[in-house]
Parts: C-alpha cells; sequence; structure tokens
C-alpha cells in the first residue's frame, strides 16, 4: 500500500542498486543530505564486483569510479542484493539501461513493498523505446506514483568533490517529488521538482547522442562555433521530441534540457562526450568501447531514439547523423557536411 510521502518522515534506510561512479556518488548525497540534517540514515550499496564493495567496506573508497573520493561510513557496500533492499524505503537504480528489465525480473520478489523507486538512468529501450520509468513501472508492477527520476547537469565527479550543483526530481506526484528531493539535499546538491517525467527522461537521453555529436566534432578539432551550433540545434531536436510524446516545453529550457546538454556537451568528464571525441580522432566504435571503462550510454540508446522519431514522424537530423556514424554507414569526415547540407526553414521552427 502507498503512502503519503507527506507523511512520512525522511528515509531511514536507502538501497542504492549500481556501484558506479553516478550510483556511488548519489550514496554519498544521501549521506550527507542526512548528516546536515542531523539524521540517523542507513545507506546500502549493491555492486556486482567484490573488490568494488570490499573497497567501500574497508577503505570507503571506490578508487575504480570516483579516485580520491572518501565516502562517508554510513554507507555500505554488498553483492547480495537482497540484503541490500531488506527494509528499504527509498530504492535508487543506477544501473546501464540496456541491463535493467533483466535485472529487474531477478530483483521484483525482493523489493520492500510501499517503496519508492529512484531511476538515475538515461536510456532508451531498445526495441520496446520504453523509458526508464516506464520499464520501472512495468517490471515492478507499481504506479507511476512511486517512480522519481533524477536528471540534470549531474556530473558524478564534480559533485563527488562537492562542487555546487543543481538537479530535477521529476515525479508524477508532486508531493512525492517534494519527500525524495528533501532526502537528497545536501549542502552541494540542490534539487528542484517538476511532475514532467517524460520531459526529463528525453532531455536526459538525447543529450548523451548530441553530447558524442559535439565529441566528434573536437575529436576533428572543429571550433567553438561548431559545437555551439550542435548544441542549439541538439535542444531543438530534443524538443521536438519532448513535445510529440507529451512533455513540456519549459522543461528543455531547465536544468534537464539545457541545463544537461551544456554540461553534457562541454566537459571531459562526460563520458559520451569522451566516446564521441575518440571517434573523431579516427577510432573504430570496437576500439573506442574497448578504451572506455565505463558505458556511454549515447552510443546504446541512439538506435531506439532513432527509431521512436521515425514512428511519431520527428526530425531528428543530428541524432540520425549519429546512428550513421556509429553504424559505419557515415564517415566522421562526412558529419558536418550532412548537417549543413540540409534544407533552409526559420530557426524557430520546431
Amino acid at each position: 500500500m502507498t503512502v503519503n510521502p507527506e507523511r512520512r518522515s525522511s528515509a531511514s534506510t536507502v538501497a542504492v542498486l549500481g556501484a558506479g561512479s553516478w550510483g556511488t556518488t548519489f550514496a554519498k548525497i544521501l549521506a550527507d543530505s542526512a548528516a546536515a540534517a542531523g539524521i540517523e540514515r542507513s545507506i546500502r550499496l549493491w555492486g556486482r564486483r567484490s573488490e568494488v564493495v570490499d573497497q567501500i567496506n574497508t577503505l570507503h573508497r571506490n578508487e575504480q569510479y570516483l579516485k580520491g573520493i572518501a565516502l562517508p561510513s554510513s554507507i555500505t557496500a554488498s553483492t547480495d542484493v537482497a540484503e541490500v533492499l531488506a527494509g528499504a524505503e527509498l530504492v535508487v537504480v543506477a544501473v546501464p539501461a540496456q541491463t535493467l528489465r533483466p535485472q529487474l525480473r531477478e530483483w521484483k520478489e525482493r523489493m520492500p513493498p510501499g517503496a519508492f523507486v529512484v531511476s538515475l538512468m538515461k536510456g532508451l529501450e531498445l526495441h520496446s523505446d520504453a523509458r526508464m520509468s516506464e520499464v520501472l513501472c512495468e517490471e515492478l508492477g507499481i504506479p507511476a506514483s512511486r517512480v522519481a527520476v533524477v536528471s540534470g547537469p549531474n556530473l558524478a565527479m564534480e559533485i563527488a568533490r562537492e562542487e555546487p550543483t543543481a538537479s530535477v526530481v521529476a515525479c508524477s506526484d508532486s508531493e512525492a517529488a517534494v519527500w525524495i528531493a528533501r532526502n537528497c539535499t545536501a549542502p552541494y546538491f540542490r534539487p528542484y521538482t517538476t511532475t514532467d517525467v517524460t520531459g526529463v527522461e528525453i532531455g536526459g537521453i538525447v543529450k548523451n547522442i548530441i553530447a558524442l555529436a559535439v565529441g566528434i566534432c573536437e575529436g576533428k578539432q572543429m571550433g567553438d562555433n561548431t559545437k555551439a551550433s550542435v548544441i542549439t540545434r541538439g535542444l531543438a531536436e530534443t524538443s521536438r521530441l519532448t513535445l510529440a510524446l507529451g512533455g513540456q516545453a519549459q522543461t528543455m529550457a531547465g536544468l534537464a534540457g539545457l541545463g544537461d546538454l551544456v554540461a553534457t556537451c562541454s566537459s571531459p568528464l562526460s563520458r559520451n562526450h569522451t566516446a564521441g571525441r575518440l571517434l573523431g580522432t579516427g577510432l573504430t566504435l570496437e576500439q573506442v568501447t574497448a578504451e572506455m571503462t565505463q558505458t556511454a550510454e549515447g552510443i546504446k540508446s541512439a538506435q531506439a531514439v532513432h527509431e521512436l522519431a521515425g514512428k511519431l514522424d520527428v526530425e531528428m537530423p543530428i541524432t540520425a547523423a549519429v546512428v550513421a556514424v556509429l553504424a559505419g554507414k557515415l564517415s566522421v569526415d562526412e558529419l558536418g557536411p550532412v548537417l549543413l547540407a540540409r534544407d533552409l526553414k526559420p530557426e524557430g521552427d520546431y
């Protein structure tokens, strides 16, 4: 039975599924939020790899993903998902998008009843075109009012270093969004709330693809004019898809739209930007994948976004060009000329 989040006290037990850079960073946010409020909170982190889990428990570090960052002692880790989930009031999910559905099928029976679930994932499922919040609802059999999404300009290492940032908590239930936001408000992390789950998720998905394009431009040693043009027109096509799916235009002008896009397209800490830059230097997709230590979700989601745009008759030329590059149908040298060869039209046309 769902409990009105306004009547709940702050979450005393939180499970975070995924011990990568963003999952571990968000666990730190949750711990620091509780400490700042003078609240006792247990944060349990699930990880696949025993060496990562052991390091978190013994050294309070996750050196592979957050080098040099000390983690609060209230964070513990385990490879046993049942142990991590037991009694959790809030469950945060931070696993690669394309692995989410099969993992949820393994975890469903262990999910604590009544818990709110938060997605940190920014991907679109291949073949189904489902957003991560939709996959969570489908596989866990819970209403959308119990599923939230956190997105925004959230480069994990900057936040782990406690560099100030803002973010967005999106949930169809505005009271649930506020409750979740209260639980992750740290001195350096300020969440806003919205009910536009679709817009927040689409912004987080498509910006990864645009970042690949910007990275390719950088790898080709193109200038700031080029990159700014791709970012701006990338926001336009993200907005077109968002509106076609029922999302709100104002979301695209906010943290989960423009804010996330600028951060991801501009920072060397961005995995998608890095992957694009490597492609731009002439590496093959296979070589880029081998060199990357973490998942660049844009590579996985680009085809799904392209297919969804086709079904909705939404024009997304940058996405289409990136998909062609990833499929080997277009060289990185041809990317710029292809985009510039489009028909002339007014800038404001969506």
